[in-house]
């Protein structure tokens, strides 16, 4: 698939005709007698070819004129996988959008962020989606707005707020607007019982994923890697505390065959949509995982391992700052060691929370509190104290920035340049925390006795050769080459 399939009307009337399901989120088709937009497996009878127009996204729909449908519920589709695979001025102004920027610091916030002009942000938008970044976060908000009315019994006055409107009547007119129904009316058509229970910041919502899905190994590592106090799986849910714009929150993710349970507890519900993207990003549910399998099963050696367990994520993070971190402490030490490493400081620099399920107490201490550490109270050889200190106190005075705006090739560069830091640790964060689709690791243990195992070549020079056919999905190789071993990171704990 590539950038603009909505320009591709042929194919966009074949998808939406065989109602799959694998293209929500790349395009929604309009309908210009109805003046409805759908996702592309919309269950009704699809419309006739001529009274179809598409659109690259949902926010140009909304700006031409188009309300969602209310039956396939369009605006609830995964996003589109072309935000996480690509590092462009688009793709990286969209990631700050889902992460809420524009509602909190508007499009000059934006375009800070980024090093561009609003004009030239605004254009390269529009061209591409159709939109500019006002509608995209409006966009935005309308959705927040309706999972908070389906799934909550708060006051209307609390969601507008919440979702991000200024007013309570231009939250009023961008419901109507966007759904075609006042916000008393959506929740009116919930089910008896349906909103929700009333614990205050409690929120129980489904995150859809292009299927497949294999749960294994995304969350194996993110259970088995678990730091204590910040991190636990429980009763079939991986539980996490979040450090979030407004407050903090505590986030439980349970698999299910067809989406991901997402029970939300939150400090400040004006959090909620930069804790769903944070936790999408993090389990890497805006995927396509079939183009990512096919491009991988040309290699015959990778074929066997794709079809064994097919649409493996590659498990991300919600801080990248925070990963850094911790990748710096795994350096040359086991899973458990760098575990017990990153406890202790939890334990002495976290933020205390309130964790109503008991067993998690910590945020995971800042860069500002991490650059206080006295060094000599760091149980690490003296060349990994120095390569902690010099990180901590780069990204706490922001020398160096890793987020989801971050340009990946300047961001290697600049980890590249820090001492300590070698290919595997910044290609590890270029994976985990920046979210490159394509970072490889051709000297990590694992892949390398993978490789040997599958016949693959072993040296990094050759795997790395090798690996040229699986581009620009590296990454998820890594995660299939993984997969081979028998350790923890690799299966869904019992």
């Amino acid at each position: 698939m590539q950038n603009g399939m909505h320009t591709d009307t042929e194919r966009c009337v074949r998808a939406v005709q065989s109602k799959d399901a694998r293209f929500d989120g790349w395009f929604f088709t309009a309908v210009l007698t109805t003046r409805i937009y759908c996702r592309p497996s919309c269950p009704v009878v699809p419309p006739k070819p001529e009274n179809m127009t598409f659109y690259p996204s949902a926010a140009a729909c909304q700006q031409a004129g188009f309300r969602a449908c209310k039956r396939c519920r369009p605006d609830t589709s995964p996003g589109s996988p072309q935000w996480n695979q690509r590092a462009d001025l688009v793709a990286r102004a969209m990631r700050l959008i889902g992460d809420g920027i524009v509602d909190r610091e508007g499009v000059p916030g934006l375009a800070t962020r980024l090093g561009y002009s609003t004009r030239q942000i605004e254009r390269q938008l529009l061209a591409e989606l159709g939109a500019g970044p006002l509608a995209l976060a409006r966009a935005q908000r309308a959705q927040t707005a309706r999972l908070l009315i389906e799934t909550t019994p708060l006051p209307m006055a609390e969601i507008a707020f919440a979702a991000g409107f200024s007013s309570i009547r231009t939250f009023n007119d961008t419901v109507r607007e966007v759904f075609a129904l006042s916000p008393s009316e959506l929740r009116a058509r919930l089910p008896k019982g349906r909103t929700g229970a009333a614990t205050p910041g409690v929120l129980s919502l489904r995150l859809p994923f292009r299927a497949p899905l294999n749960p294994d190994n995304l969350f194996g590592h993110l259970a088995a890697t678990a730091v204590p106090g910040v991190e636990e799986w429980r009763d079939g849910a991986y539980r996490r505390t979040l450090r979030l714009p407004y407050g903090h929150g505590i986030v439980a993710l349970t698999p299910q065959p067809d989406h991901i349970a997402c029970r939300l507890t939150l400090s400040d519900l004006r959090d909620l949509p930069v804790a769903i993207s944070r936790c999408r990003r993090m389990l890497d549910l805006d995927a396509d995982p079939v183009a990512v399998d096919d491009q991988l099963r040309t290699d015959p050696l990778l074929a066997s391992l794709v079809d064994k367990a097919p649409g493996r994520r590659v498990p991300r993070t919600v801080d990248e700052a925070e990963f850094a971190v911790r990748a710096v402490l795994g350096q040359q030490v086991s899973t458990a060691a760098a575990r017990t490493h990153a406890a202790r400081l939890v334990t002495a620099y976290g933020e205390p929370v309130d964790d109503p399920e008991g067993g998690l107490t910590h945020l995971f201490p800042s860069p500002e509190a991490l650059a206080a550490v006295d060094p000599e109270s760091l149980a690490m050889p003296r060349t990994r104290r120095t390569t902690f200190t010099t990180l901590v106190r780069q990204l706490a005075d922001g020398t160096l920035h890793l987020g989801v705006e971050s340009d990946w090739e300047e961001a290697r560069a600049r980890l590249l340049s820090l001492p300590g830091f070698g290919p595997w640790t910044v290609d590890v964060i270029a994976m985990r925390a920046l979210g490159d689709p394509d970072a490889f690791l051709p000297t990590d243990l694992g892949i390398r006795r993978a490789a040997q195992e599958l016949g693959l070549p072993s040296t990094p020079t050759a795997l790395t050769a090798r690996a040229a056919a699986w581009r620009p999905w590296r990454a998820y190789a890594v995660q299939y080459l993984w997969a081979t071993d028998s350790h923890p990171i690799n299966f869904l704990p019992v």
